[in-house]
């Protein structure tokens, strides 16, 4: 039997067994070569910064997944490209002769792909080439949880700061940081780009994996937009005490729980304590 080329799509699933064990089966059957694509498309809202940190993540994964097949004997190749899934297939099938193609996503409820119609997008542009759906569950995968966390001002605050380093220290978890504008007539941020580059850093010195942005400057369309965009599995919102807080006085913590069906956790900084890097 001639070698059958499986060409991958793949980018938070990547490490799954599910998706794993479908390539295992698969050399079982006959000798197989696959060449796996992390597509890394940035987010359609907000300014993002530090956005290396997300092919950073997607590139992680991948060598796990590549050193898993390699390990099976399974010749593989992969690399992590600046496209959506969608134009990564077209991509690769300009470039190359596939036998299979293989998408994997998280569940329904988790995969942003799956909301914006990726797999039958990618089945039209596969033509004549059969694809295959795999879906990775997470909950029976216990891999690394997503994690939104919504601050402005108080993102370098330290109970924000001590909570996302407790929650990394309880299981795995990857952590992306929303900055709501503070002034949406303005092209630029720099107050809030300053402080999320603060933030960031602080928490990838100690091994953190977090990535963030600038977005929308209603917190509760923010939330919106990323839920939409991405895989979140936990909400983490910090604001000031009280009436300090305008997020609180617009009981942004209540609607985000109910329109999200989400665990949400509100963590709170005083007035008094420091929150400018």
């Amino acid at each position: 039997m001639d070698e059958r080329r499986i060409l991958v799509i793949a980018n938070e699933t990547v490490v799954g067994r599910a998706l794993i064990n479908r390539l295992r089966d698969e050399a079982e059957r006959g000798r197989i070569r696959a060449m796996v694509v992390c597509p890394v498309n940035a987010p359609r809202h907000g300014t993002v910064v530090y956005e290396d940190t997300r092919r950073a993540s997607a590139h992680r994964r991948l060598e796990r997944t590549l050193t898993t097949l390699r390990d099976a004997e399974i010749p593989v190749h992969g690399e992590v490209v600046d496209a959506d899934p969608v134009q990564a297939v077209k991509d690769a099938l300009a470039q190359d002769r596939f036998d299979l193609v293989v998408v994997s996503t998280h569940p329904q409820a988790r995969s942003g792909w799956l909301r914006r119609d990726v797999v039958d997008r990618i089945r039209d542009a596969a033509g004549d080439v059969p694809m295959e759906h795999v879906v990775v569950d997470p909950d029976e995968e216990s891999d690394e949880a997503n994690v939104l966390v919504i601050a402005n001002e108080t993102v370098v605050g330290q109970p924000l700061l001590e909570r996302i380093r407790e929650r990394a220290q309880r299981s795995p978890a990857s952590f992306l940081i929303i900055c709501p504008q503070s002034d949406p007539s303005q092209a630029e941020h720099p107050a809030a780009e300053r402080r999320l580059r603060h933030a960031l850093g602080v928490l990838r010195s100690e091994g953190i994996d977090a990535h963030g942005q600038v977005a929308h400057p209603d917190p509760f369309a923010a939330v919106m937009h990323a839920v939409h965009d991405e895989r979140v599995d936990e909400i983490v919102i910090s604001t000031f005490a009280g009436e300090r807080s305008g997020w609180m006085r617009r009981h942004l913590v209540e609607r985000v729980r109910k329109e999200t069906a989400l665990p949400v956790e509100h963590v709170v900084t005083a007035a008094a304590e420091p929150v400018e890097a």
